[in-house]
């Protein structure tokens, strides 16, 4: 086997041990290492949790003495400064590893080169960008945040087969299925805020929590999305489900004592992409937007969708039934397009993922 495609195989493993914390590690990015010596793994490692020790280190204790001369893939550039725990770079040196393979630079300014700078500068021959693509998947969010200060928005649609979203009376549980609306806690999993507007509480007294997830026996060990509700004229009730519950609630709109005394975080800010900043400002990088039409058209129409998430149940509600957006175009040049990303059927619906043409927005 070629030195890429043992590069290539080790890496895939780091990748998939990076992925057994992507419930749980938030603020923190998922990262995955594996330490190999003589063709045969010897250490292996993931992150599970901020504050606690990052891959390479459950790596390196677990290879021993075996990493003097070992190479180690790293699905992210190795960490250059002292945080909760202490550089990974400088640890990697002092375990005496020859060879470092990196999937990922880390865009952060607080390492951004310097890990790969301080392995080099011991000695150590550095190989970059093996599986980066596959990868950087891990850490849409947070590679966003640290390189333009937006985190990564997904916006979640669930329609009919004619486009409409619940009856005229607002009636709407429920169109899709419940292996579609479980598929749906994973992406609020990984989030790390889910984002509605006033309107979708008052209708629905939604949680917009994660309750259960197929691939986590103990849901207390994910790491919780911060809720924000936009409520620009102060409706929100004190009784709402969505106040009920421990998790952090922030809301975009007018100060309420009231709300402050429930440990509500108020935000008076009047902008969408001026309230992105400042979640990324709260190091929340992903961002899951479940709102209704017009909300999930402001993000559409303002360009600060990276993803679009649609559920379609094969079913027809009619044309008086609610529109999944009330985006108005008068010209087809202002059409808002798409690149389709991913179509699977889950249980009796499909899911379309889409990318927006940066062209049409």
């Amino acid at each position: 086997m070629s030195e890429l495609n043992q590069d290539q195989m080790w890496m895939q493993r780091a990748i998939r041990l990076a992925q057994q914390g992507q419930y749980s590690t938030k603020p923190n990015p998922n990262v995955g290492c594996v330490i190999v010596k003589d063709g045969q793994l010897v250490g292996e490692g993931f992150h599970p949790r901020a504050g606690q020790p990052h891959a390479e280190v459950f790596a390196m204790r677990q290879a021993g003495d075996l990493t003097h001369g070992a190479t180690a893939y790293v699905t992210l550039e190795p960490c250059a400064h002292y945080g909760r725990t202490p550089p990974c770079a400088k640890g990697l040196v002092e375990a005496g590893i020859a060879q470092v393979v990196v999937a990922c630079s880390d865009p952060n300014p607080l390492v951004a080169g310097k890990g790969i700078h301080i392995l080099q500068e011991a000695g150590i021959q550095v190989r970059t960008g093996v599986c980066e693509a596959e990868a950087a998947t891990l850490n849409r969010g947070f590679l966003k945040a640290m390189a333009i200060g937006l985190p990564y928005v997904r916006l979640k649609v669930a329609s009919s087969l004619d486009g409409r979203t619940a009856m005229a009376s607002g009636e709407s549980k429920w169109i899709t299925g419940a292996e579609a609306r479980l598929d749906v806690q994973h992406w609020r999993a990984i989030s790390g805020a889910v984002i509605t507007g006033i309107d979708t509480v008052l209708a629905d007294d939604c949680l917009l929590n994660v309750r259960q997830l197929p691939d986590v026996e103990d849901i207390n060990t994910v790491v919780q999305p911060k809720r924000v509700i936009l409520d620009r004229q102060g409706r929100l009730p004190l009784d709402a489900q969505i106040l009920q519950q421990p998790d952090t609630v922030m809301v975009m709109g007018p100060f309420r004592p009231e709300l402050a005394q429930l440990g509500v975080i108020q935000l008076e800010i009047q902008s969408l992409e001026s309230l992105l900043r400042t979640l990324k400002d709260f190091q929340i990088y992903d961002v899951l937007v479940e709102a209704g039409a017009t909300l999930s058209s402001a993000f559409l129409q303002q360009g600060l969708v990276d993803e679009l998430i649609s559920y379609v149940a094969p079913t027809l509600l009619g044309q008086s039934a609610r529109a999944m957006f009330n985006a108005e175009f008068e010209h087809l040049a202002e059409q808002l397009r798409f690149k389709l990303i991913d179509v699977s059927q889950v249980g009796n619906d499909v899911r379309l993922r889409l990318t927006p043409l940066q062209e049409s927005i």
